[in-house]
């Protein structure tokens, strides 16, 4: 047995089966590229979905957490910390919000976002308004409540109910279904600029701009998921500022420490007066060690101009792809993203394409059965996407 069936082996014995993993088991990594417990080397054009923005094992970050973890790591939310307070006070200039609140994931984030809406709407609006409106197509955590909220039936939900109360779904681009929806209990809009999950579907402008006008005539909230186009993802710090818009609410997650788990909720002065002590917490959210590299990586990603970088290899990937697609237009239906956020879909069932990509040293997402997602690190050398896009055209060629 090699090395690969071994571990699979050993896992099948040991492990809950909730994944469908990829037939490879990543032993080391190294800027955007793998390796595999076989010696099998990848270009990573997934990030850990769109996680190590920055690239895998930087030894700028290393040298962080080694620094910290012989200083302090953890003591939990009962105590002020100085790495905790310079990791808000950065990520702060990033946006249009005023407050965070720290945690461990896009689902938690997600989570604490709509317990503030609520609980804003109720103890300080003086309002019964609870209800969160959300697109179809959405995906938002699998979490109880984030779960529900996500706009996506089947079998991420199969199992599960009863499901949590107060959430509803809209048509993605209706704004007469939106209007339609909201009601005296709307607590909020719940939206992804960019839906990853459900395909790599940016929000029309005119449409951002449509919900951005309903929330203020009705006085209800807007909550912007960007836990996985936030942090330069999309050629921006956030997705959102490609909109001109600012959330009362937003969360971010996944990139927030380049791969040690954290999460943001981010919300500004007013909203975020929703929140008192002992009305949301967490034990480990915004820890010494991750609010460290979390600061290391906000600093990099401003000094290295890392938006900048995503922008420009977006907007040359999407310029070569659509010449791939016109030569092979039967074949790629479109070619669509912001930034490092990419999705070409294939007019067919993409698993045989999908499996000769990995095959030949790809590593990168489908959804719904024919996008080939992709999420590199932000660092990714160009050579690495024309590589990929020559590879593409071969396989579409045969």
């Amino acid at each position: 047995m090699t090395k690969y069936d071994t571990l699979v082996a050993k896992e099948q014995k040991s492990i809950c089966n909730t994944y469908g993993r990829y037939p490879v088991s990543v032993a080391r990594a190294k800027g955007s590229r793998l390796w595999d417990i076989d010696g099998k080397e990848y270009i990573d054009l997934l990030s850990g979905i769109s996680v190590v923005n920055i690239g895998h094992c930087r030894e700028d970050l290393v040298e962080v957490m080694t620094e910290q973890a012989r200083k302090l790591v953890q003591v939990s939310n009962l105590f002020y910390q100085e790495e905790q307070v310079e990791c808000a006070e950065k990520l702060l200039t990033t946006c249009g919000a005023d407050r965070v609140f720290f945690c461990n994931s896009g689902a938690e984030a997600n989570e604490a976002a709509i317990k503030l809406a609520r609980r804003y709407m109720r103890t300080i609006k003086e309002r019964d308004a609870y209800e969160i409106i959300t697109l179809e197509g959405s995906f938002h955590g699998r979490t109880l409540a984030t779960l529900t909220a996500t706009g996506q039936a089947g079998p991420i939900k199969d199992g599960f109910a009863p499901l949590p109360e107060g959430f509803k779904y809209v048509p993605t681009g209706d704004i007469e279904a939106l209007k339609a929806a909201i009601t005296d209990k709307t607590a909020a809009i719940m939206i992804e600029m960019v839906q990853g999950e459900g395909g790599i579907k940016p929000l029309p402008a005119e449409y951002v701009k449509a919900i951005e006008n309903l929330v203020a005539e009705n006085d209800i909230l807007l909550i912007v998921d960007e836990v996985q186009s936030g942090l330069c993802r999309t050629g921006k710090w956030w997705a959102h500022q490609h909109y001109g818009v600012t959330p009362h609410i937003f969360t971010s997650a996944k990139a927030l420490a380049n791969g040690l788990p954290m999460g943001a909720m981010l919300a500004t002065e007013a909203i975020a007066k929703g929140f008192t002590p002992g009305s949301h917490a967490t034990t480990f959210g915004g820890g010494a060690l991750v609010a460290k590299v979390s600061s290391k990586v906000l600093d990099i990603m401003t000094e290295e101009k890392i938006a900048d970088r995503a922008a420009e290899m977006g907007d040359f990937f999407i310029t070569e792809a659509l010449k791939i697609q016109k030569k092979f237009p039967e074949k790629i239906n479109s070619v669509r993203g912001l930034g490092l956020m990419l999705g070409v879909e294939l007019s067919f069932d993409g698993s045989e394409v999908f499996t000769q990509l990995r095959d030949k040293g790809f590593i990168l997402n489908l959804t719904k059965g024919k996008i080939l997602r992709l999420l590199p690190a932000l660092t990714i050398d160009k050579k690495d996407l024309e590589t990929f896009l020559k590879t593409l055209e071969e396989l579409l060629s045969i």
